[in-house]
């Protein structure tokens, strides 16, 4: 298959007429038009369940439909009528199965049935529930625990979360890595050390009282379209929205409601930017630096000539640390370098600083394309240095807003999955459940696949996932996981990671969050928390695909019950079958939290977990908020450009993915179809560097370790790019990122910045 022979830009905006072709065609494509539609009325709204893709806020008074084309898609994903039964895996041997296409595979439907991997036929075969879970124990009993790893995607619900990373740590483990490792631990790492709390400040509610919006790194439009109706709402009252990104992605430039008949039915959408900047892979903290120079600068002048301030003085003064050593760095910052670094002009900066100093009250939203840096943590702290200046932390209509990708990647981390024993209550564990918890730091994702290459780790759970096609490294990854004695995949359809897969696998499939979950005759209810930090109680509306599923939570109590035994002094059997039971004790855990949990889970738009710094009280080491200095404005010292030929991919996805899960081969913002195995470069640099459009090329990184890793059979696009930046599909791009290519201090895999070279075939 080869990309479409153009790939102009997205001429609409987000939302309208095509964002409803785009749910009606994955309806039809999925065979599940009439159910799926019913569920649709029930998605995120407070009676109903949760999106099982994005974590964007749920609002108290939710929309008519309050789901997005993305949401649509994930739950005609879930509802599909197509089955992978037993008799699939009589039909195909694990190493045909091994040749499909990643689409292919997810497309064949839900699994139906637990399986075990048979090596004498090399296929899977169907096994009872009881066994699988007296073999998996087993062999879990067979190793040492550290040699064990349960990861984490951000699907599980809070239940289940805590309930595994019990079972982990009374099993002997702290080897807890989780989606945030792979995304927003950079925010996790530098928020916490900036203002003491490792997650967002704002609320939907802000919305209503800022007078600008900053993003950097976060493309709406694909991501989290949900949100589309506050920065609308926002735009019509007139709140100028600052973007920073090296693609113009449509859902930031303009949109048109699907639930207005008005809007859909007239020509114009409303513009979303207000001012648009295309800056380079990894120049988000040059550009920030500038803003900051220029605001500083102006401050200066204004003290100079006795005008009202530019920074907020008095907050500086009262609330934090730092702010006289980051200011005299700016100064001394030349523009040469801001402006070569970030690829936008002194002049386009200083009219961002302009615009700032106006505002009041100001939100800046950021996501990955902030944090999987190599100095994805200064990133995430430069944001937080630009919000300092002008006090725009704690008060209304201000703050940092990180957006969180999975429906409940925030919430796992919450209720306790983390490799950092730090950031556990482990004695407060140990109090509860009369266990010694382990006190040494267990692996995050990186070290987890360093561990599975070295041959430390024996065992690889996974509590949803596709960790083969999502890691970095894959052609490292893979013959090295083959070597696993154990692999587990809790999973509602087939991935590549049960495909590449340990001497003894499992598939173990679940319930949808969707689908109703009756457990002893009752139907049970499970709760997440959003990206804003509140908690949401969540009821299956659907019909289970099969008889024969279980429930996240049964299926880790049954695991955990099997290897335990009489080690453990929980009823896993009464949790599986009375979730509420697990949130009294999730409340007991964390009861400034999650105190009268059971009654207050069905509060519209959620409850609010506390944060001190929304009330300017800051636990930082300091006491205060903290501005530091950049290390450097450079992407990445440790592997800087060679020579003029090096270009910096970064990674995107389409608006068909929602992570590994491929829902199609067409991007249609980027006019893209039927492949992914694309490069997208600017007209410049396609001339500069000798190629052609859609040319056949290949990719190549190298990196310190002297490896070569490297892609075939790429497409070149022309796309509009800043020069010297490619961007290319993930995962398909993730052979070409070193294992040792990830943030310092957070371990996020710096899938946003990576030196290739782009050769002609």
């Amino acid at each position: 298959m080869t990309a479409h022979k153009k790939s102009d830009a997205y001429r609409y905006a987000s939302g309208g007429w095509g964002s409803l072709r785009a749910v009606a065609t994955v309806l039809l494509k999925e065979e599940a038009l009439v159910t799926t539609s019913r569920a649709l009325a029930h998605q995120n709204k407070p009676d109903g369940f949760m999106c099982v893709g994005c974590s964007w806020a749920k609002p108290a008074h939710p929309h008519p439909f309050e789901f997005c084309e993305s949401g649509a898609k994930a739950t005609a994903w879930d509802m599909t009528s197509k089955r992978v039964a037993p008799d699939f895996f009589e039909q195909h041997t694990v190493s045909e199965l091994e040749q499909w296409h990643d689409h292919a595979l997810e497309d064949a439907g839900r699994i139906v049935a637990p399986m075990r991997y048979d090596a004498i036929t090399d296929r899977y075969v169907e096994v009872k529930w009881e066994r699988a879970f007296a073999e998996i124990a087993r062999e879990l009993q067979a190793i040492e625990p550290d040699a064990a790893v349960f990861y984490t995607s951000g699907r599980a619900s809070l239940e289940t979360a805590y309930m595994y990373q019990l079972f982990a740590r009374m099993y002997g483990t702290n080897n807890l890595p989780d989606s945030s490792n792979m995304c927003h631990e950079s925010t996790s790492v530098g928020l916490t050390e900036a203002i003491g709390v490792g997650v967002g400040t704002i609320t939907l509610d802000d919305f209503d009282k800022t007078d600008l919006m900053f993003f950097f790194g976060q493309n709406v439009g694909t991501n989290s379209p949900r949100m589309l109706h506050q920065l609308q709402d926002a735009r019509l009252r007139g709140v100028p929205i600052i973007t920073f990104n090296p693609i113009r992605e449509p859902g930031l430039v303009s949109f048109v409601n699907p639930q207005s008949p008005t809007q859909m039915l007239t020509p114009g959408a409303t513009q979303i930017s207000t001012q648009y900047h295309q800056v380079k892979a990894g120049g988000d903290s040059a550009a920030i630096t500038g803003i900051c120079k220029a605001l500083i600068a102006a401050d200066d002048r204004a003290l100079a000539e006795g005008g009202p301030r530019v920074v907020d003085a008095a907050f500086i003064a009262a609330h934090t640390v730092g702010y006289e050593a980051f200011a005299a760095y700016v100064r001394e910052m030349s523009w040469e370098k801001i402006e070569s670094t970030s690829g936008l002009t002194r002049e386009a900066l200083t009219g961002v600083a302009d615009e700032y100093a106006r505002a009041n009250a100001v939100i800046a939203h950021f996501g990955m394309g902030l944090t999987q840096h190599r100095l994805g943590v200064q990133n995430v702290r430069m944001v937080v240095n630009l919000l300092l200046l002008r006090g725009n932390i704690g008060k209304p209509g201000a703050g940092p807003s990180p957006i969180r990708g999975h429906s409940n990647v925030q919430g796992q981390r919450t209720v306790g999955i983390t490799e950092k024993p730090a950031l556990a209550p482990l004695d407060k564990l140990a109090e509860q459940f009369l266990f010694e918890p382990p006190r040494n730091e267990g692996m995050s994702t990186v070290d987890a696949c360093r561990g599975v290459i070295d041959g430390k780790v024996r065992a690889v759970l996974q509590l949803g996932g596709n960790l083969v096609r999502s890691v970095p490294d894959r052609y490292a990854i893979e013959p090295a996981w083959r070597k696993l004695r154990l692999t587990v995949g809790i999973a509602t359809k087939l991935n590549r990671s049960h495909l590449v897969h340990g001497e003894v696998s499992y598939i173990l499939p679940c319930l949808s969050r969707i689908e109703i979950d009756e457990r002893a005759g009752v139907a049970q209810a499970v709760s997440m928390e959003d990206s804003t930090g509140c908690m949401h109680g969540s009821r299956g509306v659907a019909t289970p695909a099969s008889d024969r599923l279980l429930s996240e939570p049964a299926i880790v109590a049954g695991i955990a019950q099997a290897t335990l035994g009489t080690r453990s002094t929980i009823d896993w059997d009464a949790w599986s079958n009375d979730y509420a039971l697990v949130r009294d004790e999730i409340a007991c855990t964390w009861p400034e939290i999650f105190h009268d949990f059971n009654e207050r889970m069905w509060t519209p738009g959620g409850f609010h977990r506390p944060l001190p710094a929304r009330e300017r009280k800051w636990k930082t080491t300091s006491g205060k908020a903290e501005f530091i200095m950049p290390e450097t404005l450079d992407e990445d010292p440790d592997m800087p450009a060679r020579d003029a030929t090096d270009m910096r991919l970064f990674t995107v996805r389409s608006d068909s993915q929602f992570n590994t899960t491929i829902y199609s081969l067409d991007d249609r913002f980027r006019g893209i179809r039927g492949s992914r195995m694309v490069v997208m470069i600017n007209a410049r640099d396609i001339a500069r560097l000798g190629l052609a459009a859609h040319a056949q090329v290949s990719l190549e990184a190298v990196s310190p370790d002297g490896h070569t890793r490297r892609v075939d059979g790429m497409e070149v696009v022309p796309f509009d790019l800043p020069d010297g930046c490619v961007a290319g599909y993930f995962p398909e791009c993730n052979p070409l990122i070193p294992l040792s290519h990830h943030a310092k201090q957070s371990k996020v895999p710096a899938a946003k910045a990576i030196p290739v070279r782009v050769i002609a075939a």
